[in-house]
C-alpha cells in the first residue's frame, strides 16, 4: 500500500486531506507541522509526501530541503495558497515534484498523488532491474520495507563510505552487499567476502591481512590477505562482531590509516571499501567490552536495518515462486505447481531463519515432492518431523519415478549433505570428514543446493 505523509498545520485542512486520499485507497499519516511531519517520517518513513507551503515554525521549503537531504527518492507534493505562484516554482526548482493550488478538486489532488507515485515506483524498478542484470539474480522487493530499503541502498552505493548491515541471521544482508559493490564506483574491481564467524580466531588474521612465507608453521608459501585482494574494490566482512578483540584492533587501523600488515611481513597501503555486516548488538558489546568502541564508530558511519521476514511478509510469495523456479530447474523438475494453501500458510509463519529458511524450506519440499506439486499437507508432514518414508515421497530423498534421473541424484545427494551438515552442527570441516569429501568440494555442493548462501 502507498504511504503519504500530511504535513499541515490547519486542522481542518488536514482532517480534509486524509479523508480524500485515504478513500482513494491510500494510507495516510497526517501532521500538524514541519518539526512533527520530519519526525514522523523518519519513524515510519513514507512514499510521498504532500505538505503545506506557509507553516509556522518549519515552512514547506523547509520540509522541503530536509527531505532532499534524507531521503531525495520520496516525491514532495506543495499545497499553495492563491497568489503564492513564484514560491511555487522556487520550490520546483528546490526539487519539489509538482505543486497544488489551493483550493483544490480532490480529484485532481489523487491524480497529482496517482502521479508522483507512479514515478517513484518507476525509479525503483529501474534500480531494482540494474541491480539484477549485475548480480544475475532476481531481487525481492515488493513489501513497503523492502522498497525503502532498496532505494537507500541505492543511494548510499555511490558514495565510498562505510556500511554497517545489521539484521537477524538469513535475513539477506550478504545479498545487500552485493548490492551495495554493484552500484558503487567500484564495482568494476573485486567484491572479496570474508565470512569471520567461519574462520577459527587463529586463522583469521593470517586470512584478512595475509602472511609471508615461514610466518608461522604450515606457511609453505606466501599469500595475499582479504585486505590486498580487494585493493580498489571492496570488501564485505560478515559477522564482524565475531572478530577478536586483537584482530579488530587491526581492522580499525586499517579503517583509519588504509595500513595493513602481512604476518611476518611489512606494512603496506591498501584502497577498500569496507562493508561489515552483523546479527549481533554491536552497540551493546562496544558498551561491555565486547567489541572495541572505536571500530563501532568507525563501521557505523551509515547503519542499514535489514528487515526479519516477518516484518515484509509481501515478499513472502514472489520469494517462494523464484525459489521454486530455480530449485526446480537445479532437480532436473519441469513445471513445478505450488498449491495456493501452501503459499498462504507460509506468508503466516514467522520465519526465525529469515529467507534462508524459507529457501532451504522449498528446496526440501522439491526434493521430498512425489509429483511436480509442493502441498500444504507435505509442508506439515515436514514440519511435524515425519521422514521421507512417511510423507507421500519415494524413500530416501528419492522425488520418485517421474523426475529424470539427474534430479533424482541431486535429491538423494542433497538430502544426505543436509542431514550430515546439521548432524555435526553447520560446522564444515567436520561435515566434510564425515562425508569423506574436501572442504572446497563440499563448500559447493552446500551452495548448490542451498544449505549455505554464496
Amino acid at each position: 500500500m502507498t504511504r503519504v505523509l500530511v504535513i499541515d498545520d490547519d486542522p481542518s485542512l488536514r482532517f480534509t486531506l486524509e479523508a480524500v486520499l485515504s478513500d482513494a485507497g491510500l494510507v495516510v499519516e497526517a501532521c500538524d507541522g514541519g518539526v512533527n511531519g520530519l519526525a514522523a517520517f523518519d519513524l515510519h518513513g513514507a512514499d510521498l509526501v504532500l505538505t503545506d507551503l506557509a507553516m509556522p515554525e518549519m515552512d514547506g521549503m523547509q520540509v522541503l530541503a530536509r527531505m532532499r537531504a534524507s531521503d531525495p527518492s520520496v516525491p514532495v507534493l506543495m499545497l499553495t495558497a492563491h497568489g503564492s505562484e513564484r514560491v511555487a516554482v522556487a520550490a520546483m526548482k528546490a526539487g519539489a515534484f509538482d505543486y497544488i493550488p489551493k483550493p483544490f478538486d480532490p480529484d485532481e489532488l489523487v491524480l497529482a498523488v496517482r502521479r508522483a507515485t507512479d514515478w517513484r515506483e518507476l525509479r525503483l524498478q529501474n534500480a531494482r532491474l540494474r541491480t539484477e542484470a549485475a548480480l544475475g539474480r532476481t531481487i525481492i522487493a515488493q513489501s513497503p520495507a523492502m522498497k525503502r530499503l532498496m532505494d537507500m541502498i541505492t543511494r548510499v552505493a555511490p558514495k565510498d563510505v562505510t556500511v554497517l548491515l545489521t539484521g537477524e541471521s538469513g535475513a539477506g544482508k550478504d545479498v545487500l552487499a552485493s548490492v551495495l559493490h554493484a552500484h558503487s564506483r567500484r564495482a568494476d574491481k573485486p567484491l572479496i567476502r570474508f565470512n569471520a564467524a567461519a574462520i577459527p580466531a587463529e586463522l583469521a588474521e593470517a586470512e584478512l591481512f595475509g602472511h609471508t612465507r615461514g610466518a608461522f608453521t604450515g606457511a609453505q608459501t606466501a599469500r595475499l590477505g582479504y585486505f590486498q585482494q580487494a585493493h580498489k574494490g571492496t570488501l564485505f566482512i560478515d559477522e564482524v562482531g565475531e572478530l577478536p578483540l586483537a584482530i579488530q584492533a587491526k581492522v580499525l587501523r586499517a579503517l583509519q590509516s588504509g595500513e595493513v600488515q602481512q604476518l611476518g611481513g611489512r606494512t603496506e597501503t591498501v584502497d577498500v571499501r569496507l562493508i561489515a555486516a552483523t546479527a549481533r548488538d554491536l552497540a551493546s558489546d562496544a558498551r561491555t567490552g565486547r567489541f572495541r568502541e572505536d571500530l563501532f564508530y568507525r563501521l557505523n558511519v551509515v547503519p542499514v536495518r535489514v528487515p526479519p521476514l516477518r516484518e515484509r511478509v509481501e515478499d513472502v510469495e514472489p520469494l517462494v515462486r523464484t525459489f521454486v523456479r530455480r530449485y526446480a530447474e537445479r532437480y532436473g523438475m519441469g513445471g513445478v505447481e505450488v498449491e495456493p494453501s501452501l503459499v498462504e500458510a507460509l506468508r503466516v509463519h514467522s520465519w526465525p531463519g529469515n529467507v534462508r529458511e524459507l529457501e532451504n524450506t522449498v528446496a526440501r519440499l522439491l526434493a521430498l515432492a512425489p509429483d511436480e506439486r509442493i502441498t500444504l499437507a507435505l509442508w506439515r508432514a515436514l514440519a511435524d518431523g515425519a521422514t521421507p518414508s512417511s510423507v507421500p515421497s519415494s524413500p530416501n530423498g528419492d522425488p520418485g519415478p517421474g523426475h529424470p534421473l539427474r534430479g533424482r541424484v541431486e535429491a538423494f545427494e542433497r538430502k544426505l549433505i543436509a542431514e550430515a551438515f546439521e548432524a555435526a552442527a553447520h560446522n564444515q570441516s567436520e561435515t566434510a570428514r564425515r562425508l569423506g569429501v574436501s572442504r572446497p568440494a563440499l563448500i559447493e555442493k552446500l551452495h548448490k543446493y542451498g544449505l549455505i548462501e554464496r
